[in-house]
């Protein structure tokens, strides 16, 4: 039987926002590449202060500390710069947040002038192009590339927001609650988009919704409290859960 590397490796993860204060307290856990793994819990239980620390965005916060050792293919991000970190791992929130600024052509290159990469024209033509078209957004805008962002629907607007993600081709795609204010319709295109994505990045995912995470995870993590309860199959994790707080959760008794 093949061993699968894993892309990710939490290995004993703390952040805590204060001495006293633990949001998430020693996880450990593997992720492998290529899959859509979702990260569940009720509100306030650190599933999305655990996503934010793989792309070192509490960096940006000098009283968050984080822990512990999160690997990325066999190195710790948490030893590298985070510029060069965020050019592996893109990261998607939860409203679509296109540059309100930019033409939809220059969101879709944002990554790289914020990393001062320079293309040519017809580079960059390239990559708006595969990137607009791996979201299946570019039959929708390639007559109107030079509007701003802010001009698309929410659906479009955070398809337009993936495709800036994936620009740089990142190993890794973090997503906290991409379709939580998108309707249903937008949220069916985004799931579908998801699981064509994931034969190209790995996709972490946190979401309140348990159907999605349902329909599109591999494998799904239960958080509680900072702590991680439960990671599984998600099927299994859905058919037979192995801790009664999991189960509570998932049947609706746990807000």
């Amino acid at each position: 039987m093949e061993i699968i590397k894993p892309i990710i490796e939490f290995n004993d993860v703390s952040v805590s926002y204060t001495r006293t204060t633990m949001a998430v307290k020693n996880v450990s856990a593997t992720v492998e590449p290529n899959s859509i793994t979702a990260i569940m819990g009720p509100s306030g239980c650190g599933k999305s202060t655990l996503l934010r620390a793989v792309n070192l965005m509490h960096e940006l916060y000098p009283n968050i500390r984080v822990q512990g050792e999160i690997l990325l293919n066999g190195e710790n991000i948490l030893s590298m710069e985070p510029i060069d970190v965020r050019r592996k791992v893109g990261m998607v929130f939860q409203r679509p947040t296109p540059f309100p600024t930019m033409s939809i052509y220059d969101n879709v290159l944002a990554g790289f002038t914020l990393n001062g990469i320079h293309l040519a024209k017809s580079k960059k033509d390239e990559v708006v192009e595969r990137c607009l078209r791996s979201v299946s957004l570019w039959d929708e805008v390639k007559d109107v590339l030079n509007k701003k962002g802010t001009f698309l629907s929410g659906g479009q607007q955070q398809r337009l927001c993936i495709a800036r993600a994936l620009a740089l081709k990142p190993d890794v795609l973090l997503m906290d609650e991409p379709t939580s204010a998108l309707d249903p319709i937008a949220t069916k295109h985004i799931e579908e988009l998801l699981v064509q994505l994931k034969d190209e990045v790995t996709i972490l995912i946190v979401t309140h919704n348990m159907g999605q995470a349902k329909r599109i995870s591999s494998r799904s993590m239960f958080m509680y409290l900072g702590e991680l309860i439960e990671y599984d199959d998600t099927e299994r994790m859905f058919t037979n859960p192995k801790d009664e707080r999991t189960k509570a959760y998932l049947t609706g008794k746990m807000g």
